[in-house]
């Protein structure tokens, strides 16, 4: 099946909006993680971070505090497994 122009741009036009909206999440993680460790997130911003490496797998591949502090607000019934935030501070 040929695309018309217009349908090809559509979807040029969709995996450009896709790219620079996965860019932003990048920098709003790293932000996060810089605002986290400089002592500067509430309880419930840290249950946002935390959700969001969870549900990345990045809590388990960043250095070894992030998968504890995961594993004990999962434990503690703040964040589910798969990383859904199931109560609020």
């Amino acid at each position: 099946m040929k695309l018309t122009k217009k349908q090809a741009q559509a979807i040029a036009d969709r995996d450009e909006r896709l790219a620079r909206a996965k860019a932003k999440q990048k920098t709003n993680v790293v932000d996060m993680i810089i605002a986290y460790e400089s002592g500067e997130l509430n309880d419930n911003e840290t249950l946002e971070l935390f959700s969001n490496l969870i549900k990345s797998g990045q809590a388990w591949r960043l250095q070894g505090h992030y998968g504890r502090t995961a594993r004990a607000i999962i434990e503690a019934g703040y964040i589910s497994e798969d990383g859904e935030i199931l109560e609020v501070i």
